[in-house]
């Protein structure tokens, strides 16, 4: 199975229109367009009854205490997890892409609704959910896709890994409100291929990308 995108060549630098937080004069970030890539697959599983894609950014700093703090910088030796910011389930087994901004074309404060999406798919709750949680003007369930907005002063470019997974079930056995590591779980043994492609984004001045 082979994944490929329109909107960024693969291992290169993710275009601000598909990022959450753009670059700013005043204040190192403002909004960004937050539109969700183009996506298209081939070489399907002949077996295939349905897909899963996920958004997850591996490079996110395990703790917070210099994130976005003036005069202070997120050393690229801390250790990372994972971010999710789409999980996706249920696409049609005769889907073969996914056009640019039709799932998120803005940012929404308290996040999209969900899990019904287009296609009949369902969307999963993103990281932002967590993230906002102690903010009012932003708390919320953040479902669908929500872009890159990494720590404006993180030593470390960050990399966004888009993972298409055929399934052999044409439902992926989760429900109610779940997130990437649900989903993940809950495909163990029903993937009959995956492909991935990955962009990467840095709100860091000082970094080249």
């Amino acid at each position: 199975m082979i994944l490929t995108t329109q909107s960024f060549a693969d291992g290169a630098r993710i275009p601000g229109e598909f990022a959450f937080c753009i670059p700013a004069a005043e204040g190192h970030v403002c909004l960004g367009a937050n539109r969700n890539p183009q996506l298209a697959w081939t070489d399907v599983p002949a077996d295939t009854r349905s897909f899963v894609l996920i958004c997850h950014d591996p490079d996110v700093p395990s703790k917070g205490d210099d994130v976005n703090q003036e005069g202070r910088t997120v050393p690229a030796s801390l250790p990372r997890v994972d971010f999710f910011h789409w999980v996706l389930v249920d696409l049609p087994a005769n889907l073969r892409g996914i056009a640019a901004g039709s799932f998120s074309s803005d940012v929404t404060p308290g996040g999209k609704t969900g899990p019904a999406a287009a296609h009949g798919t369902r969307q999963g709750i993103n990281d932002y959910t967590a993230w906002f949680a102690g903010d009012e003007a932003m708390r919320g369930d953040y479902h669908g896709y929500d872009g890159p907005c990494p720590p404006w002063n993180d030593e470390l470019l960050h990399h966004y890994v888009f993972t298409l997974y055929a399934l052999d079930i044409p439902r992926c056995p989760v429900e109610g409100k779940f997130g990437g590591a649900d989903v993940r779980k809950a495909i163990e043994g029903h993937v009959l291929a995956s492909a991935s492609i990955t962009g990467t984004y840095t709100l860091n001045p000082t970094l080249g990308d």
